[in-house]
């Protein structure tokens, strides 16, 4: 096995990886340079790490196999990204990538029984048929899970290196690779170097599940389908009253789109000053990301919004045409305004305050389509109640009495609009179900 790990090229991994560890283990037992107990322990190390992998990504069957495939489509190399971008790669990096499959092809149905007889123990065997315990599927990626299963009973039925590298190539050209072929959303964080973070538990919800907005829903999908094309498209700003389904929508075109390359980026505005370094690290990827600003407004005598404008529009380097930036708030005018803005006189030393006002202007001018969503009125707040309580059964009251249910929910929570229908809903489910409601 150890001959093996050390023939991989563009797959090659360090000492911390679980493959590497176990080819050092079988080095180590075939020249018996450790002893049988420090051995089990090592070997113990590694099946807990696969077990710790599997229950993080919801895989089961055969956790090596599994393990295995998913070391292969998070790896970033270059024949990854030449097929990410183009399709099948040309050249000599053909022969390269052959060559490693040929040696995974072997390391996927690998006979760990020698090893495993000699020590008195058969965790590894255990593995390769495991039952795991029934769970949420919120607790783990769901995209990663289906996937990576998928695709590695595929390749564990291949005849050899040639099918293997089909496959591969097509789970290339059709997710890319790395964690951007496998996520559809990502915070960022500063440490040495920026981070993407995968957000595990997207919501999946779908624009059919937004009710009513019609109009806005289009006017988002066409842009967002121009942007997608690789045709000319504007930054988006979702602005309106509060509990409308911006944010919402956004999710819901994710989910849309994502299996088309689209992936979101969330960047809270303190991290603002990071804009030009994600957006660096994105453009040579074929994906489209959207950077999503969630909730987003400034009060006065905040600077931040100084590095948005400076990353849309008004820079020396030209935004890449695969970044798009899309902004919900429940202000138009994302920077708080004040009356003093509005004369044009001295005040508080600022001798010209109409510039001022262009100033805190000028952002929103940036978001060349601006899509509002106003609060519904009495009689899509009623039909959004009427549909949502139809997807569920347990809820079994009149429309009348639903809707004077409603009436009285809304006057105590908040007043009209989408997400006090949904908390109305959820709350009346639970009591049908017989749970108690917050």
């Amino acid at each position: 096995m150890y001959h093996l790990w050390c023939r991989l090229t563009l797959y090659s991994q360090t000492g911390d990886s679980v493959l590497a560890a176990l080819a050092a283990l079988w080095r180590d037992w075939e020249e018996k340079r450790a002893e049988p107990d420090a051995l089990v322990h090592r070997l113990n190390e590694q099946v807990k790490r696969l077990l710790d992998l599997s229950t993080a990504y919801g895989f089961d069957g055969n956790l090596w196999q599994n393990y295995l495939t998913f070391l292969m489509v998070s790896t970033v190399h270059s024949f990854g990204l030449a097929c990410e971008r183009t399709g099948a790669a040309e050249g000599t990096i053909n022969r390269v990538a052959k060559q490693d499959f040929r040696v995974f092809q072997t390391l996927f149905h690998f006979d760990f029984s020698p090893l495993e007889e000699d020590l008195g123990t058969g965790v590894l065997s255990l593995l390769t048929d495991y039952r795991a315990v029934p769970k949420r599927e919120q607790l783990f990626n769901r995209d990663i899970s289906e996937c990576v299963r998928a695709l590695s009973a595929r390749i564990a039925a291949a005849r050899d290196e040639e099918e293997i590298f089909a496959l591969m190539t097509e789970h290339y050209r059709q997710y890319g690779t790395g964690l951007f072929g496998m996520n559809r959303a990502f915070r960022v964080r500063k440490e040495e170097s920026l981070v993407f973070e995968p957000i595990r538990n997207v919501d999946r919800v779908r624009l059919s599940d937004l009710i009513g907005y019609e109009l806005q829903k289009k006017a988002l999908c066409d842009n967002m389908e121009a942007f997608l094309a690789g045709r000319p498209f504007n930054n988006t700003l979702l602005y309106g009253d509060a509990g409308t389904g911006k944010s919402t929508s956004v999710k819901a075109v994710l989910n849309e789109y994502w299996t088309r390359g689209l992936r979101v980026i969330e960047v809270n505005r303190y991290q603002f000053s990071l804009l030009h370094e994600i957006i660096a690290r994105v453009k040579a990827r074929r994906y489209r990301f959207v950077l999503l600003l969630d909730d987003l407004s400034f009060d006065e005598g905040d600077a931040e919004y100084k590095y948005l404008k400076a990353v849309i529009e008004g820079g020396l380097e030209t935004k890449p045409d695969n970044v798009m930036i899309c902004a919900t708030s429940n202000r138009r005018h994302l920077i708080r305004e004040t009356w003093k803005d509005k004369a044009d006189m001295e005040f508080d030393g600022d001798v010209h305050q109409s510039d001022t006002v262009e100033e805190k202007l000028s952002l929103s001018g940036r978001f060349g389509c601006a899509i509002r969503f106003s609060a519904p009125d009495k009689a899509l707040f009623d039909r959004i109640v009427r549909e949502l309580a139809a997807r569920h059964p347990e809820i079994t009251l009149s429309e009348q009495e639903l809707l004077r249910l409603a009436a009285r929910w809304e006057i105590r929570h908040g007043g009209l609009s989408g997400r006090t229908a949904q908390q109305f809903i959820n709350d009346l489910a639970a009591q049908s179900m017989g749970e108690s409601s917050w």
